[in-house]
């Protein structure tokens, strides 16, 4: 098997580590772009796999910091970059998971060690000896950045319901009652907590902090609607395998992606892409797996 054969069969599975670790796609493909380089360049590998998984999870160890000095900076609030998904990803409840929204914002808040220790041992499921192979540290080191990261994640993680029909009814309710005006109806879609999020990254209109309630969430959806969805058109889509909103402009051109978050087939979350950086490959549906068997 030659070198470009090896990596394009690891492929699924190295993008969606570098995905996990960074929050981004375009920064997934940097890693990966750069580990090819290396893979390409090294001699003797026994372990293709391992050898491969570990140059992507440095490399975007590496890329992650680099990353935190430029969100800081960030203007509004920074959500992870959208990737279109197979519907049959949804099916996968720990893929689907490690790839939501929410989980993506929760790792957010860890470290890049610890988001890299948590994402190779509680998604991918290596064992700290591999890990800290993987990293440089020691079993032990590894060891306690894993119980770190995971209470962290616990203590903030969201119920998670993946893509169904029941969801897509609901949103169908959620954007009639929205189209209408009327608040009652859209109220009792959302959960109390219904948490919302825009990303303009300062490229264009957004709100710039998020508003959680289903009262406020409510009555922002019905004035965003009211006030600038004229004219535009809305298709489902499925990203990081949940539900999604796609608005188009009058134009044709792409608006909003809205990931929407259910529990209980009631919408807990709403989280609104809208810079235009991060809407640059949404028509490429990503290929994910959790291992070398489902990448072949």
């Amino acid at each position: 098997m030659t070198e470009s054969d090896a990596f394009a069969t690891f492929r699924p599975l190295l993008f969606t580590i570098a995905y996990e670790i960074l929050g981004g796609a375009a920064d997934a493909e940097d890693v990966l772009q750069d580990s090819y380089l290396r893979w390409r360049d090294a001699t003797e590998v026994t372990h293709p796999r391992a050898y491969l998984v570990q140059i992507v999870t440095r490399q975007a160890i590496n890329h992650l910091r680099a990353l935190r000095r430029r969100r800081e900076d960030y203007v509004g609030t920074w959500l992870p970059e959208p990737i279109r998904t197979a519907p049959d990803a949804a099916q996968d409840v720990l893929l689907a998971e490690s790839v939501s929204m929410a989980m993506l914002l929760v790792l957010e808040t860890l470290g890049p060690t610890e988001r890299a220790v948590f994402v190779l041992s509680e998604v991918f499921g290596h064992s700290h000896h591999d890990i800290a192979q993987m990293i440089g540290k020691s079993d032990t080191a590894v060891r306690q950045i894993a119980h770190r990261a995971r209470a962290h994640v616990a203590s903030r993680r969201r119920r998670f319901q993946p893509d169904s029909d029941t969801s897509r009814a609901v949103i169908g309710r959620f954007l009639l009652a929205a189209g209408t005006g009327d608040v009652g109806d859209l109220m009792a879609v959302l959960a109390p907590d219904v948490l919302q999020i825009s990303d303009g990254g300062g490229r264009v209109s957004a709100a710039r902090r998020p508003i959680i309630g289903a009262e406020p969430v409510a009555r922002f959806m019905i004035g965003l609607t009211q006030n600038s969805m004229a004219g535009v058109t809305v298709e489902f889509g499925s990203f990081n395998a949940q539900p999604t909103v796609i608005v188009r402009s009058k134009t044709g051109d792409l608006d909003t992606v809205l990931v929407v978050e259910l529990t209980d087939d009631v919408i807990t979350g709403l989280y609104a892409i809208r810079n235009p950086d991060k809407l640059q490959s949404i028509e490429v549906v990503r290929d994910l797996a959790l291992d070398a068997e489902r990448a072949l």
